[in-house]
């Protein structure tokens, strides 16, 4: 009985001592908290309070009406998705040119901070950077022009090259087995660059007195690659590898839309430039919300999954 007196008796005290601490805490880093507040008043106003739109979903949205005025009609937006002949393409579409752009694009990055990590001249190192992360500053519409300049149908600077050398018409823009290829090349084009940032930074990160440990074990440059350099990107390529699973199913929107044309459809057309006629150029707004919570569900689960896996297989995730 006396034991139990003295547990219920320091049990205000723990609580007190809790609370003094916390406060304490707070305020000895009063300014990296607010520091905090513009992120955390950013992702309440423009990812969380937009997340009660969900309801248009599973509504029969009536522009005159409203969201609360609207017939609520269950699941049949998701049926009308499930049942509609354009899905499986869609999916399909989606699913390849996001696969093939985490499989080829990923690498270009880590091999581009590689080599630059190799430079010795930090004046050339420095030019070599600037020149390979500067597309990335460049919008799709101008890339799609620097594009259109080299291949369009008859007077690009390439197809011309091809028929005045007795080649034969070039057609790449309009033809379906080049699309998605195009895509992913013109992808790493722009992103290679800015993408190598972030793994030279976790290169920087890496003790060097590993690298002259193993200089003294006889180690040469190819053995210090394995060894050192490769495990101490891991990580960072984990991370991002789970970031872009997440996005499986966005396939980058706005590349995919200005490349798009109707020659191409079958093998370009993908889940959100669906979402965009529907929604925008139709005005027709429940299916392409139904739709979003879709692929939004498939991504969370995509994402869960792939942390599991990376723990189980690497020891390491996002959380």
């Amino acid at each position: 009985m006396r034991a139990d007196a003295t547990a219920v008796s320091s049990e205000p005290i723990l609580k007190k001592r809790s609370n003094s601490s916390f406060w304490k805490t707070f305020l000895r880093y009063k300014w990296l908290y607010l520091l905090m507040v513009p992120g955390i008043v950013y992702y309440l106003v423009f990812h969380y309070v937009p997340m009660f739109g969900l309801v248009v979903a599973f509504k029969k949205y009536n522009l005159m009406k409203g969201m609360w005025g609207s017939e609520w009609v269950g699941f049949d937006n998701f049926r009308t998705i499930f049942t509609s002949p354009e899905f499986p393409s869609l999916l399909r579409n989606t699913i390849l040119i996001s696969v093939y752009r985490i499989l080829f694009n990923m690498v270009p990055d880590v091999l581009l901070a590689l080599m630059l990590n190799e430079i010795r001249v930090n004046w050339f190192k420095r030019i070599v950077q600037t020149i390979t992360y500067g597309p990335h500053f460049l919008s799709w519409i101008i890339v799609y022009g620097l594009v259109f300049s080299f291949f369009a149908p008859g007077a690009g600077l390439v197809t011309t090259f091809f028929r005045d050398l007795g080649w034969g018409e070039l057609d790449v823009l309009a033809n379906s087995e080049y699309f998605r290829s195009l895509l992913v090349s013109t992808d790493i084009w722009k992103s290679t660059g800015f993408g190598a940032i972030i793994y030279l930074a976790a290169l920087s990160s890496i003790n060097h007195e590993l690298y002259e440990a193993s200089v003294v074990d006889g180690a040469g440059r190819w053995r210090q690659l394995w060894h050192i350099t490769l495990p101490g990107i891991r990580e960072v390529f984990i991370l991002l590898l789970i970031l872009r699973i997440g996005h499986i199913m966005d396939a980058g929107f706005e590349q995919v839309y200005i490349f798009l044309n109707a020659r191409v459809y079958d093998v370009g057309d993908i889940l959100d430039t669906w979402i965009f006629r529907r929604g925008i150029e139709q005005m027709e707004f429940s299916v392409p919300a139904a739709m979003g919570v879709f692929k939004s569900v498939i991504g969370l689960a995509l994402v869960i999954g792939a942390n599991k896996l990376a723990k189980k297989v690497g020891g390491s995730g996002i959380w």
